[in-house]
């Protein structure tokens, strides 16, 4: 006897063949992204944020 269709059918478990290689690329990038902490910036590249900032305040 057929099962009646108001039944759920069982949902397919996900393979990693439906996943896309761009897909999956894109999904570690963005993981390494929101989970690496900003860098610290170095003492040469603030002292250059500094200048370019006194530079811009000078030609105001």
């Amino acid at each position: 006897m057929p099962a009646p269709d108001s039944e759920p059918r069982p949902q397919r478990r996900p393979q990693p063949s439906d996943v896309s290689m761009k897909d999956l690329l894109a999904s570690c990038a963005a993981a390494s992204a929101v989970s690496t902490p900003p860098d610290e910036p170095s003492a040469v590249s603030a002292q250059a944020e500094q200048e370019r900032a006194g530079a811009r305040l000078d030609a105001a």
